[in-house]
């Protein structure tokens, strides 16, 4: 079947797509995509002579200064005289997007300027090609501002290569304060590449931890709720025979007064509970979502050298709230973590033969929670 120009313009637009993110790093390389069009037969004019005639105009009204089209001459027995396309020659990037379509080339044109910006100013080495190649994606999704943006923080960054600055400090005119840490992985990359220095010589927020001092006669300069760099807080004067760690910060806040306890709000998959040395050698009681991240978040406590003891997290108390579950995408994959009990794993495997489900911690029954955390921290205790 004869190609149509139609179908001519969406393998182009294909190889654009393909190939564009290594063509705007290396500076628009010259490239070549012969397309064969496949011209009718004479069987097949003669069949039908109006289609065949339409479709070797439908080229014809194809122009272009950046590409070529053959042409030959038929002198058939019955169809006569006849021009026909034969093949049509693309041999630059430019050509191939631009025949692609209007949007085609108008994507490809962004990328390509930007790269090319990129260059111009910080060197085309393999380093910085390389770079632009890998994080061509998030090059192209940025806006014109957030762009130039780009652009003004990597020169400032590589004449100001120790500042001493903090994330929010960097000095660059129409940058909000949130900019650098949204953008931060493409700013590293891209700093990467420039210098060689993976540290873009900015100070580093300390890391922090909240918590709070369940004992009203154990709580600091009388302060029951605490949020402090991590280092500080390992250093406390506290020998606390409770801690309970918690996944979501609700269910710290509503812990009452309890003693010789403290809980720590765990916020996620960092959990830093073995960088507390009085955590280390105190019960820990870890309660977190019934759902998977919950229990990779416990086996990451455990495989850091924490005997923390799961509370709430068995499969009765999954099935006994059905109603209250939520779906969770991430429940659907088969997860094997050796740091788990059996009774643990079972659980989170039934999570998954339910099709990925969630039960939050709050949900569940407060007075109901509040008795298995004692229960468990008198066991541990005994």
């Amino acid at each position: 079947m004869p190609v149509t120009v139609t179908e001519a313009r969406a393998r182009a637009a294909r190889a654009v797509e393909k190939g564009r993110r290594e063509w705007a790093a290396r500076g628009g390389a010259a490239v070549a995509l012969d397309i064969p069009l496949k011209p009718p037969t004479e069987r097949e004019v003669l069949a039908d002579p109006r289609a065949a005639s339409e479709w070797a105009a439908s080229w014809r009204s194809v122009q272009g200064a950046d590409l070529q089209i053959g042409w030959a001459t038929k002198n058939w027995p019955s169809a006569g005289r006849q021009e026909l396309p034969e093949r049509l020659s693309l041999h630059t990037t430019d050509a191939l997007a631009r025949f692609a379509g209007a949007v085609v080339y108008r994507d490809w044109a962004r990328i390509r300027d930007r790269a090319g910006e990129l260059r111009e100013r910080f060197g085309d080495g393999e380093e910085i090609v390389g770079a632009i190649q890998r994080r061509g994606g998030a090059i192209d999704r940025q806006t014109d501002l957030d762009f130039t943006l780009l652009l003004e923080v990597l020169t400032w960054l590589r004449r100001h290569p120790s500042s001493g600055y903090r994330l929010r400090q960097v000095p660059i005119p129409g940058m909000h304060t949130k900019w650098l840490g949204t953008h931060r992985a493409l700013v590293e990359a891209m700093y990467s590449a420039i210098t060689g220095e993976q540290d873009l010589g900015l100070v580093p927020s300390p890391e922090t931890l909240r918590i709070r001092f369940l004992d009203p006669d154990d709580r600091p300069g009388g302060l029951s709720d605490v949020t402090a760099p991590i280092h500080e807080l390992a250093a406390l004067p506290i020998n606390p025979a409770i801690v309970i760690v918690c996944e979501n910060l609700e269910s710290v806040l509503a812990l009452p007064d309890w003693s010789v306890a403290v809980a720590v709000h765990g916020g996620g998959y960092a959990v830093p509970i073995h960088r507390l040395p009085w955590a280390l050698s105190s019960r820990v009681l870890y309660w977190g979502d019934l759902d998977a991240d919950g229990f990779a978040i416990l086996h990451r406590l455990r495989s850091n050298g924490v005997d923390a003891l799961s509370v709430l997290m068995d499969e009765a108390t999954l099935l006994a709230h059905r109603e209250l579950w939520v779906p969770d995408p991430n429940g659907a994959a088969v997860r094997v973590l050796p740091a788990l009990t059996p009774s643990e794993q079972a659980t989170l495997d039934r999570i998954r033969s339910e099709g990925g489900v969630r039960l939050e911690q709050e949900r569940l029954p407060w007075p109901m929670a509040l008795e298995a955390l004692r229960v468990a921290a008198e066991f541990s205790t005994v």
